[in-house]
């Protein structure tokens, strides 16, 4: 169940992180093919490379398993606008907000 997860995972984010594999593999001190391997499904990172995994995607590793949040990036730049907000502007992005739910 969480083995398909992962896969899935770590192929969304670093799409669209917009890196590839290599450049990504690379970057968190692993030979060149690391994570296009793991995209192949031959095998699991230790806990420390997936700690390393989850710090260059720029996600928790909550948010990494979290099916829910498809652009966790995305939603935690989102979130630390809103924090800037004003009481009188965020309550106008919450309208906003609840109009496109609709």
């Amino acid at each position: 169940m969480f083995e398909e997860l992962f896969y899935q995972r770590l192929v969304q984010l670093r799409t669209e992180k917009g890196v590839s594999a290599r450049d990504m593999s690379l970057s968190i001190g692993q030979s060149a093919g690391y994570i296009n391997s793991l995209e192949n499904r031959k095998g699991f990172p230790s806990m420390q490379v997936f700690f390393y995994i989850c710090e260059y995607l720029n996600v928790t590793p909550s948010e990494f398993f979290d099916e829910g949040n498809s652009h966790p990036v995305q939603y935690q730049e989102a979130l630390a606008d809103l924090k800037a907000l004003d009481h009188e502007n965020f309550q106008n992005v919450k309208a906003i907000i609840k109009n496109l739910k609709r």
